[in-house]
């Protein structure tokens, strides 16, 4: 299909809570979501603790771990989720309170060590940077931290994302396979890929029946691409279109990675979702697809019930040796 013109709006950046300046640079006027702060000693009530720790001071990193409370008095080591949030690359935080609680539901239920991570946001830090913090999270993870020494099986390491979250899992999962002595004792075995954000300049099917969405319509996913990627950039870039991206993954497939893709045919990204999958496939890599009728993008942080209903997929996908 050809290039249609994406829907416009009267002023975009508004609803992600920026103001673009005349210079070209940009604003941040408010907070689009809300915060939850951690609690690592929160009412015996609640199963999960949470502490933020940082990562990286001199580029304001840092990441929000959580535990289940049953674990506190157990010797036995823990699966370690690696996991960065969506949000287009401009917006949320490891501190966001739907992703508190998206991270809290899957370490209740997957009884995981899970490790949120906060990267720098375009268009202040355009990508890489976002990957370059993502990579720097896995060699953090032998740093010393008392959760992840006591608590983490460093030998059993997963790496998750949703939406733009999951393009950098796999941009991250990628790099960190050609640094895989850097990366040990850390051993990832495999990548999971929620409702990934990937673009390109020639439509898909499913982003020009889905244009008009009232989650992400096509003049947002465009203008987020815009402040995201490198400067002049299109969207065939090799950070956003997956065939340009998707060059080596030799090691993921020696290692033998196993990579879950999920998605949902409401999204207007679906159709790239299921073209990862293929890709991914035709390279020799195990592939775990989830991909259901039913739904749309970001819906688990609306409607509680799929947010459950993933978990019994990832449970499967973690323990499948």
């Amino acid at each position: 299909m050809s290039e249609t013109q994406a829907i416009s709006d009267s002023d975009p950046y508004t609803k992600i809570g920026l103001r673009k300046n005349s210079d070209g640079s940009f604003t941040r006027i408010r907070p689009i979501v809300d915060e939850t702060p951690a609690c690592p000693d929160p009412p015996i009530s609640v199963p999960i603790l949470t502490k933020d720790v940082p990562i990286n001071p001199l580029n304001n990193t840092w990441a929000r771990l959580y535990l289940p409370r049953s674990q506190i008095q157990s010797s036995a080591k823990l699966p370690l989720i690696v996991f960065f949030h969506g949000g287009g690359f401009t917006v949320a935080s490891a501190a966001s309170s739907f992703f508190q609680s998206f991270c809290s539901e899957i370490t209740l239920h997957l009884h995981a060590l899970m490790v949120s991570v906060d990267y720098r946001l375009a268009p202040e830090h355009r990508l890489p940077a976002a990957y370059d913090d993502c990579m720097e999270s896995l060699l953090w993870l032998k740093s010393g931290d008392e959760w992840i020494t006591d608590h983490a099986d460093l030998s059993n390491c997963y790496i998750m994302g949703n939406s733009a979250g999951g393009n950098l899992a796999l941009h991250a999962g990628l790099q960190a396979s050609r640094r895989l002595e850097e990366v040990a004792p850390v051993k990832i075995r495999g990548l999971i890929l929620h409702q990934p954000f990937f673009g390109g300049v020639e439509r898909t099917a499913s982003e020009i029946r889905l244009a008009e969405n009232e989650i992400i319509p096509l003049y947002m996913t465009d203008l987020t691409w815009d402040m995201a990627l490198p400067i002049g950039a299109d969207r065939d870039h090799e950070f956003s279109n997956l065939r340009k991206g998707l060059m080596d993954v030799d090691k993921v497939v020696s290692e033998g990675w196993r990579i879950l893709v999920s998605g949902n045919e409401g999204d207007p990204l679906i159709d790239r979702q299921r073209e990862l999958a293929k890709l991914l496939r035709e390279k020799d890599v195990i592939v775990v697809e989830d991909f259901r009728e039913e739904g749309y993008h970001g819906i688990e942080f609306f409607d509680h019930s799929f947010a459950l209903a993933l978990c019994p997929v990832l449970n499967t996908f973690i323990l499948h040796v």
